[in-house]
């Protein structure tokens, strides 16, 4: 690690009444560091990198880049300066290659006419670094995952000149090998002398890559400790202000009678002859690598894809139930969270009140269709209560909290319609430690309600701790099914890569 500081943070404030984001706050930055920045959701850590990227004006304090003043009128500006960010929320442009985006306001021109052939071999020679050379440049961006778009943003990131790099929840939606190959590439970056502000909910990640940690809460730094020498119960403890003695739940035995089966599911590449059942009262985990067709058999199975061939079977039925749309499905008792909730997930300029509510405002309607507000409010705060939303009111718009807040948002919509089948894709992606316990608390209690719960995730050790049943999939085949008692951390890697190296898998777990 250089020790000589890039950026310098002196007393930086930022309000949105009446919630104070940051209050008077000091922060350092040195060339070739990795300083990471961590905290429950809500504690300031989106504000602050985005009044050191550009996105957001600070009400009072100083920052100092290279030992100048430095104050950016917008993104543009910071990034000509040599500040960069690559955001937790997804901001690639669907409708242009994943080339144009990655060099998106510099793209290599000869006298104004773009050179498509020297941008797309420049992205392509970007992308291998991430390992992302198998993704076409010229292929739109909006035809990728979550997980490949993720890293597409930060090849994006680290595309131009750049003196500090803002990483925020930069492996929430990648897979441990593709975190390995993020990690490598920030190795180069600070061997460079690129300072790193390094913002995740993760604690090994931070333990393992961070040179120093600063903590917020309720918008003030609360502790700032080399990473070395500073145990990560401690971490916690500054971010959450207590101790977090309970573990994560076990799972329980596999609960009553299938809830849902699944027989043949097929879609292109993605998805190839899927079967699998799952029972009500247990929590069955989906694991594999990025790109293994997780999601794609999910969104088939709630009919936001049209499948090509499969059967859906409810409730032990042995006549298979057509699901041709999300109204079918939910209408059949099926939620799905999906894994992108800014885009598929929640209305941002609407309320927190209307994206709880929305999934059973005919409950909420008089005899005249008029939503009875005193009840939808009630109703909506009682669920924000129940899952520690932190808002203003519930009247506050919800693409102004942040994107723990949000995803709690979305189950809490879901808690309300009260289905019987909840399919969970990433649902503590960009979550805080504190609500993670809180989310795997609900998931056993809807699992303990009776619930049928599916949980795809990308953190292996996450899907360990919560599940009662593993099942693996490898290049959009289901290779293996592990029990609890089965669950073996380097056996569910070695399915999630057989379909990527020819081997067979060891035989199924039932």
């Amino acid at each position: 690690m250089q020790t000589d500081c890039v950026l310098e943070l002196r007393a930086l404030s930022k309000s949105y009444p009446p919630v104070q984001a940051l209050a008077e706050v000091d922060f350092t930055l040195g060339a070739g560091e990795v300083h990471a920045l961590v905290g429950e959701n809500g504690a300031g850590k989106s504000t602050l990198a985005g009044i050191v990227s550009g996105l957001v004006r600070p009400d009072g304090g100083s920052m100092r880049l290279r030992g100048q003043p430095f104050a950016p009128a917008d993104k543009h500006q910071a990034a000509r300066a040599g500040v960069r960010m690559v955001m937790q929320e997804l901001n690639l442009i669907a409708t242009l290659t994943v080339a144009e985006n990655i060099f998106f306001g510099s793209m290599p021109n000869r006298r104004g006419v773009i050179d498509y052939r020297r941008m797309n071999a420049e992205a392509a020679a970007l992308m291998a670094d991430v390992g992302l050379e198998g993704i076409a440049p010229h292929r739109p961006a909006g035809s990728l995952g979550v997980a490949q778009q993720q890293m597409v943003e930060i090849v994006a990131g680290v595309s131009g000149q750049c003196d500090v790099l803002i990483l925020d929840e930069p492996t929430s939606a990648l897979t441990d090998a593709d975190a390995e190959l993020l990690f490598a590439r920030i190795k180069d970056l600070t061997a460079a002398g690129v300072g790193v502000i390094y913002i995740s909910h993760r604690m090994e990640e931070i333990q393992r890559i961070a040179d120093r940690i600063t903590v917020l809460r309720d918008g003030c730094a609360v502790a700032t400790a080399e990473a070395s020498q500073t145990d990560l119960d401690q971490v916690i403890r500054w971010m959450v202000g207590r101790d977090l003695v309970a573990a994560e739940p076990r799972g329980r035995r596999r609960g009553g009678q299938v809830a849902l089966r699944v027989e043949g599911l097929c879609r292109g590449p993605c998805v190839r002859d899927v079967s699998f059942e799952v029972h009500h009262g247990e929590i069955l985990g989906f694991a594999g690598l990025m790109g293994s067709g997780r999601t794609e058999t999910m969104r088939a199975i709630f009919g936001a894809d049209r499948p090509e061939a499969g059967r859906v079977f409810l409730s032990g039925s042995d006549v298979a139930t057509p699901i041709r749309s999300p109204r079918d499905a939910v209408r059949h008792g099926i939620a799905l969270l999906t894994e992108d909730r800014k885009t598929q997930g929640l209305l941002l300029p609407q309320s927190v009140r209307a994206n709880v509510t929305l999934n059973r405002l005919e409950d909420l309607a008089g005899p005249a269709g008029v939503i009875r507000a005193r009840e939808e409010s009630a109703v909506a705060k009682r669920l924000a209560d129940l899952l520690s939303v932190r808002c203003s009111s519930i009247e506050q718009p919800a693409g102004e909290l942040s994107g723990g807040n949000q995803q709690k948002v979305i189950i809490a919509r879901w808690i309300y319609r009260d289905c019987d089948i909840l399919i969970f894709d990433e649902p503590t992606r960009g979550i805080d430690v504190g609500a993670k316990f809180e989310i795997y608390q609900l998931l056993a209690d809807l699992a303990g309600r009776g619930k049928a719960v599916i949980m795809v995730s990308s953190d292996l050790i996450e899907l360990l701790g919560v599940c009662d049943r593993i099942a693996v999939m490898s290049a959009g085949r289901l290779v293996r099914r592990f029990a609890r008692e089965e669950f073996d951390q380097d056996a569910i890697m070695a399915a999630a890569l057989s379909g990527h190296v020819g081997k067979r898998p060891a035989k199924e777990a039932r």
